[in-house]
């Protein structure tokens, strides 16, 4: 999870960039707070989705094989 204070900084630097434009240096934070958030929600994406199981309507599993396997492999 990124901090509250790179969150702040990310809408900040949003407001900033639509209201007067930003600097150089500014515009390079903005994009690698971005990757970093992005990277983040990747990551904690694919941890929810490591715990899901699908199930259809007459009880049966019916996970794709693909999500399967990365659940054993993540086991071992």
């Amino acid at each position: 999870m990124l901090s509250k204070e790179k969150i702040a900084r990310i809408n900040a630097l949003s407001k900033k960039a639509k209201a007067s434009g930003l600097t150089n240096e500014e515009a390079m934070e903005q994009k690698q707070l971005r990757e970093e958030y992005i990277k983040t929600f990747r990551a904690s994406m694919e941890d929810t989705l490591q715990g899901v199981t699908i199930v259809d309507p007459e009880g049966n599993d019916v996970t794709p094989e693909k999500l399967k396997e990365r659940k054993k492999n993540l086991k071992h």
